[in-house]
């Protein structure tokens, strides 16, 4: 299956650490965010999907990741805890899913609900993922409040 993605067997290339040298180009656009923050009990847990971790989500449910969250309303509880599973999951170490559903709990007992979920947690995090601009993050943060209100 890993012969699927990319062109390294064609073009015979293997993996290495070593990188790639990096062109910088002038002028430097404005950084994104690094992290979307999630508070749960005092404690900030970092979030932002690598291109690994999308890969593995796009495998698992056989979508883009914009199809996956933006089909026709909020997505299933479900898929939103495993998308924030795979964004937590390079800086807290060995999180199960359980582990997610367990801070979603404490996060609900703390005044969350799912809405907010969708809108303060999930978006954000696609946001500094890279899927929309700044501007386009922005406009439907607004778009997600105004819909969170008539709610």
């Amino acid at each position: 299956m890993s012969g699927l993605y990319g062109l390294d067997n064609e073009m015979n290339i293997e993996a290495s650490n070593t990188g790639f040298e990096e062109v910088k180009q002038e002028p430097e656009k404005p950084k994104r965010k690094p992290f979307h923050y999630w508070r749960v009990s005092g404690k900030d847990y970092k979030l932002k999907l690598t291109t690994a971790m999308i890969g593995r989500l796009e495998s698992k449910y056989r979508t883009n990741m914009l199809t996956l969250v933006s089909d026709g309303g909020i997505p299933p509880l479900s898929i939103m805890l495993t998308i924030i599973q795979a964004a937590i999951a390079p800086w807290e170490h060995g999180i199960a899913y359980q582990d997610v559903q367990k801070l979603y709990d404490r996060w609900l007992e703390e005044g969350g609900n799912q809405m907010e979920l969708f809108t303060e947690v999930l978006m954000p995090t696609l946001a500094v993922s890279g899927f929309f601009t700044e501007k386009q993050a922005a406009s439907m943060m607004e778009n997600l409040k105004d819909v969170d209100e008539l709610l």
